[in-house]
């Protein structure tokens, strides 16, 4: 059946479009750390922390593809747990792919144990979760059919010969995590986030059936910087993801220049590299507490005969809001009483 072909030909292009994987990604994978694992929900160094990021890919073709995705996390510290913290968060997720629009709509509520293994918080450990609502669905009124074809040109108005049981699919998904942060003599930090993504093994199907099972997802996310000089700073990193038979793997190394240090006054730029699938130019933008990214992928797949090698274009934006103590004057006996 011809509607076999079509499913075949969106279910090739988001293969793609993933890097070898189902799920949706991002060059910039430091700016959605919360799609990578829950682990990372409140690991940051303030009360707040608001992020988005947007990538438009396939401008050049007719299947072009548009993500984005925006955060809200916010750190608690409960008298009860000591030292210890909270961290929540929400995760909102859209992707629209192909001519017939096939779309994805993501919502997940984030929840993180955030361990302080040292007083001087140089070792941090977390556990998190994350559970979601995700609706998927195409536009079939953008599709057409060979039934269509009227014997001289294609007629809207003729039967498609096709039938579905429904277009768009809701179902709830669960995912677990957990991330390590370890500064070392005050120069050296290290991070490492894991995730297991679909845990309840969801099932999407536009037949009812129950034969498209989502495969399970691995994530594992390594990063290192350190300062070589009173300017400068090296960015490294690294993300490998596991899903069913497909995976991604991207490296990626930058340099950080600093204006001012004393306000976190700085640019980056850097490269990474998406196996098998393209060349990423990343260059980043900080001032104290708000940070900035752009990155543009040049296509080296063997897909790059319809894309002319152009890829994708991602902007990120990732801000922390830190509140500042309520001053509280503290009660003394006057000295000239006592």
């Amino acid at each position: 059946m011809f509607i076999k072909k079509i499913l075949i030909i969106i279910c090739l292009f988001f293969e793609v479009y993933s890097g070898f994987g189902q799920d949706i990604h991002f060059s910039q994978y430091n700016g959605s750390l919360l799609n990578i694992s829950p682990g990372f929900t409140g690991l940051f160094n303030g009360d707040y922390r608001f992020s988005s990021i947007f990538r438009s890919q396939w401008s050049s073709v007719p299947v072009s593809y548009s993500t984005f995705n925006m955060n809200a996390e916010q750190r608690l510290s409960p008298k009860q747990l000591g030292k210890d913290m909270l961290g929540i968060g929400l995760v909102f997720n859209n992707d629209k792919a192909g001519d017939a629009r096939y779309a994805a709509t993501q919502l997940y509520g984030n929840l993180s144990y955030i361990f302080l293994a040292k007083p001087d918080s140089s070792l941090i450990i977390t556990l998190g979760t994350s559970f979601g609502f995700n609706q998927v669905g195409f536009d079939y009124t953008k599709m057409t059919f060979d039934s269509q074809f009227d014997g001289l040109q294609y007629n809207r108005s003729l039967g498609t010969g096709e039938s579905f049981n429904w277009t768009q699919y809701n179902y709830l998904d669960l995912n677990l995590g957990s991330a390590v942060q370890y500064v070392l003599k005050h120069r050296h930090r290290f991070m490492y986030g894991l995730a297991f993504h679909h845990v309840t093994g969801p099932v999407i199907s536009y037949q009812g059936n129950d034969i498209s099972k989502l495969d399970y997802k691995v994530s594992n996310y390594l990063s290192y910087n350190t300062p070589l000089g009173q300017k400068t700073e090296l960015i490294t990193e690294a993300l490998f993801s596991l899903q069913g038979k497909n995976y991604e793997i991207i490296p990626h190394a930058s340099l950080k220049y600093f204006m001012n240090k004393a306000d976190n006054l700085a640019i980056s730029g850097g490269m990474s590299f998406r196996a098998r699938d393209a060349i990423v130019f990343r260059v980043g933008y900080f001032n104290k507490t708000l940070q900035a990214g752009m990155a543009y992928d040049i296509n080296t797949s063997k897909f790059n005969a319809a894309t002319n090698r152009r890829g994708a274009f991602e902007l990120f934006v990732n801000y922390v809001l830190k509140l500042k103590p309520t001053f509280k004057a503290k009660r003394r006996d006057c000295p000239v009483f006592m």
